[in-house]
């Protein structure tokens, strides 16, 4: 891949503050020098084909809404030809009404408790993504779904006595998926390991993160 990675920052809907979060997300985009990032708030316009054929990263932070047949064949035919996705939090609460988005995601959002302090745990240490990670502690909100069990687990945390995915990947057509299921506020945007996860995810998205070792 030629130059920096051109990447759309999508954000919007209700229930979080998209906006607030899509600041940080952007910070945190634009502070790594392989990418070149356009945020776009609110535009659904955004993921029909003609805009998205510049755009080899889409990165979406959204909650809830409705996605037409001609945004969602755009969104999905453009990730199926070779392109990366990354689903941030409220993502499985995106669109809920399209199953065909959510399984190019991986997954639906069913619930989540309230906010708490909670450990995430590596699953996959040896994934590029994960490597040379520990458990780590974060207050956020814990999101709870129906997921499909051939996405690739990478990160978890226990939920009423079993693991809960907290980050996966998955294969769509040519695409690479990836989601990281943290960051119900801003501050919890803020976390460090949010912006690890974030610019791996990224990275891995558009196979462009080397191993370590």
């Amino acid at each position: 891949m030629k130059g920096k990675v051109k990447t759309l920052l999508f954000t919007g809907g209700g229930i979080h503050d998209s906006k607030g979060c899509g600041e940080v997300i952007n910070e945190i985009l634009q502070s790594n020098e392989a990418l070149e990032t356009t945020w776009i708030h609110d535009d659904m316009t955004a993921l029909e084909k003609e805009r998205l054929e510049p755009f080899d990263l889409i990165v979406l932070y959204y909650t809830r809404g409705e996605i037409s047949d001609s945004q969602k064949n755009g969104l999905l035919n453009h990730i199926a030809l070779g392109k990366g996705f990354v689903g941030v939090h409220s993502a499985t609460a995106s669109f809920r009404e399209c199953p065909e988005f959510h399984a190019m995601l991986g997954g639906l959002f069913l619930t989540h408790p309230k906010p708490r302090p909670y450990q995430v745990s590596v699953a996959d240490p040896k994934h590029p993504i994960t490597e040379g990670l520990v458990e780590f502690m974060v207050e956020d909100e814990q999101y709870i779904m129906d997921y499909d069990p051939r996405v690739e687990v990478l990160c978890s945390a226990l939920w009423q006595g079993k693991a809960a995915p907290v980050v996966w990947t998955k294969m769509w057509g040519k695409g690479r998926v990836y989601y990281l299921a943290l960051g119900h506020t801003p501050r919890d945007c803020q976390h460090e390991m949010f912006s690890v996860l974030l610019n791996r995810g990224a990275l891995w998205a558009v196979d462009l993160l080397e191993p370590k070792s």
